[in-house]
């Protein structure tokens, strides 16, 4: 039998509650897994993201980082790159700065106790090519609810950012699964992230993508957060930009997120990461070396 060892932790936690945030597990070590056998434990662990430490292949990275859903490998995500990071200082593979190998590229990483803060890739953006009546539908809204300019944002990875004129809206949001049929990113999957500003320095969001037949929701979207930032800067918003983003409270999950975006346009995307536990997996060797 072969043992793989991981840790959970939870990811842009409230301070003082443990099991806020968003879940994420987080494998030690993933050196000799197969492509489908991550795939099949992230799918046995079904959380929506677990990862895989691997030594890294570039020399100013500390550790690889390879992230799965339980259907599909990412590029880039917020809460396991800054869940990872603190595995790794955990492990002795880095300290409080430290720089992750990801799929979209070297991500830095950093810390101060528990409070952890990525710097993601510089961000693009497109327009969508929905109707703005079709893409208000299909998150059970009216056309009157939407605010300036949803777009297309990659900082890492592309999503729909939809902003929305006020906080009831966001609540009020309920995405239907046909939507995602319109609405796909460039890597061809459906997902939608709404926000609404709550005075100068804060905001509330949520999360939506498919899953199957469903429309599931995130508790905490660190990926789409740091997109947040790019869209700040597609619309020529004043810089810099510092909000706390309250997402997760429909899913029985409060998170807290920290965007910060400084004069000279780098996003960075923080929270509070926690670890409840460590366990072990034992696999057949035959399974486990596939």
């Amino acid at each position: 039998m072969q043992t793989l060892r991981y840790r959970l932790l939870n990811v842009f936690a409230l301070a003082g509650d443990a099991l806020s945030g968003n879940p994420l597990c987080v494998f030690e070590d993933g050196r000799g897994l197969s492509d489908e056998l991550m795939q099949r434990l992230a799918r046995q662990f079904n959380l929506s993201e677990t990862t895989f430490l691997l030594p890294s292949t570039q020399a100013k990275a500390q550790a690889r980082v390879r992230i799965f859903t339980p259907s599909y490998e990412m590029p880039f995500a917020g809460h396991p790159t800054l869940g990872s990071a603190a595995v790794c200082r955990s492990l002795g593979l880095g300290t409080d700065e430290l720089t992750l190998e990801t799929a979209a590229g070297l991500i830095p990483v950093s810390a101060r106790g528990s409070q952890w803060t990525l710097t993601a890739r510089p961000a693009r953006w497109r327009e969508i090519t929905v109707a703005r009546e079709r893409l208000a539908a299909g998150l059970g809204l009216s056309p009157q609810d939407l605010a300036e300019r949803p777009l297309w944002v990659n900082a890492g990875k592309e999503q729909l950012i939809v902003p929305l004129k006020s906080a009831e809206a966001v609540r009020r949001a309920s995405a239907r699964a046909d939507l995602f049929e319109d609405c796909r990113s460039e890597d061809g999957q459906g997902m939608a992230y709404v926000f609404a500003l709550e005075g100068s320095d804060s905001a509330v969001a949520r999360f939506f993508f498919p899953q199957g037949a469903a429309v599931l929701e995130d508790p905490a979207t660190g990926s789409a957060t740091a997109n947040f930032g790019g869209w700040w800067q597609a619309m020529g918003r004043a810089l810099p930009c510092q909000l706390q983003i309250a997402q997760g409270a429909q899913t029985g999950r409060p998170s807290r997120l920290q965007l910060d975006v400084d004069p000279a346009g780098r996003i960075g995307v923080g929270g509070e990461v926690i670890e409840l536990g460590q366990g072990s997996v034992k696999l057949p060797l035959e399974l486990a070396s596939r």
